[in-house]
């Protein structure tokens, strides 16, 4: 173990990437900034909800539309089975899909290869804009993409590098403040319909059982994810 720390260290030191670790501290100042949060989200939401349709569609049900809403809220809809394996794992998607989603993006950024990480997620966007079916939706997923797509067409390959690894700080970070608002909103007996509610239902586990395991996910690839961004490429 001694040896394991010891190497992991020499590697934090000799990547001697101070960009990496600011580009993580401005994400966390977004996320835990009310200011700046209230609009990002809708990037996390955009994630939470591809995450709700990818899952349907593999487990065999049929999608039939996407809904993000200005409050940065969304909605999911889809048919099939009411119950069953199927309509658990499209429930439990959707959280953990915010943290993934950011972990494999770090696994790209520190491989060198930030361009796939943005055009990976340019690719998802546009799958998730088709399934969209409101204005402010298609505004918001249009918006995002624009930007990724400015980033890498315009930008040169170290600011890719360093607005890639932004993005990916801001998913594994910002996937894990959503837990806590459900968590306010579960104590204040706001939130019945929340995923974990309708997971509470379906199997009979206590939906903070869900959260937990939310939680669980989300802290592990911010852990994993952000020591893979700390040993990026130089920029």
């Amino acid at each position: 173990m001694d040896e394991l720390v010891r190497n992991a260290t020499a590697r934090l030191l000799d990547s001697g990437n101070v960009a990496a670790l600011i580009a993580g501290v401005i994400a966390l100042a977004l996320v835990l900034n009310r200011g700046t949060w209230l609009p990002l989200r809708n990037v996390v939401t955009i994630a939470h909800e591809g995450g709700h349709a990818v899952v349907a569609l593999l487990s065999g049900r049929k999608l039939n539309g996407i809904r993000l809403h200005s409050d940065t809220s969304g909605l999911t809809v889809s048919t099939g089975r009411a119950h069953g394996p199927g309509m658990v794992f499209t429930l439990l998607a959707g959280y953990p899909a915010v943290s993934l989603l950011g972990l494999g993006g770090a696994w790209l950024v520190t491989s060198d290869r930030a361009r796939w990480m943005l055009w990976g997620c340019i690719a998802l966007l546009v799958l998730v804009l088709l399934a969209v079916r409101n204005a402010y939706g298609v505004l918001s997923v249009v918006v995002t993409g624009g930007a990724l797509g400015a980033v890498s067409w315009l930008a040169s390959p170290p600011w890719q590098a360093l607005c890639a690894a932004l993005l990916c700080w801001f998913l594994l970070i910002g996937g894990l403040r959503p837990l806590n608002e459900l968590g306010r909103k579960r104590r204040r007996g706001r939130a019945g319909d929340s995923d974990a509610d309708q997971l509470a239902r379906l199997t009979g586990i206590g939906g903070g059982a869900w959260m937990f395991l939310w939680f669980l996910i989300g802290l592990a690839s911010l852990l994993v994810g952000g020591f893979w961004l700390l040993l990026m490429p130089q920029v």
